[in-house]
């Protein structure tokens, strides 16, 4: 796990996931012209998500189908490697595991929850019921990595201030 989080604190790899989160979030933003309404990774509940369903064509199931799978595929991996880079980044290493965690739960729930949608989009079974515990606990898991990671930084920036001598 050390060699994975040197790997991913390294700057070119941060760059990396940012590029690609602005890439991904550009291609989402195509993909929501297509659905004409909200994406289902949006949908806090489940009842609410198989309301969007039902209001859903074929042609904008396939089309947020195939963005689940490609778009949101790839954009846990982008944040969960530009969030857990950075916070591995600015933590001391005793601490490293535990504040990268939260972003590797949420990367977890955010591709069970891609799972779940694309079973129901491609009508193959209705599992939309969990997101009513994965898509709020995905949201509230990105929401600890980012103020792990603003916190992190902070203290880091105290932290130099501190070593810096006065003038």
């Amino acid at each position: 796990m050390k060699a994975l989080l040197d790997k991913l604190a390294r700057t070119p790899i941060i760059l990396t996931c940012l590029v690609a989160i602005i890439f991904i979030s550009l291609r989402f933003w195509t993909l929501r012209q297509a659905l004409d309404g909200q994406f289902l990774d949006m949908i806090m509940t489940g009842p609410a998500a198989e309301a969007r369903l039902a209001e859903m064509n074929e042609a904008q199931r396939q089309a947020h189908f195939w963005g689940t799978l490609i778009n949101d595929t790839l954009y846990p991996i982008a944040y969960g490697g530009f969030l857990a880079g950075l916070a591995a980044r600015l933590a001391p290493l005793r601490e490293r595991f535990l504040v990268v965690l939260p972003v590797l739960l949420a990367v977890i729930l955010d591709l069970c929850e891609n799972t779940v949608q694309m079973l129901a989009l491609s009508g193959t079974v209705d599992l939309l019921a969990a997101k009513t515990v994965l898509t709020p606990a995905k949201f509230g898991l990105i929401l600890v990595a980012v103020l792990l990671v603003i916190g992190l930084a902070i203290r880091a920036t105290l932290d130099r201030t501190a070593r810096q001598p006065d003038d």
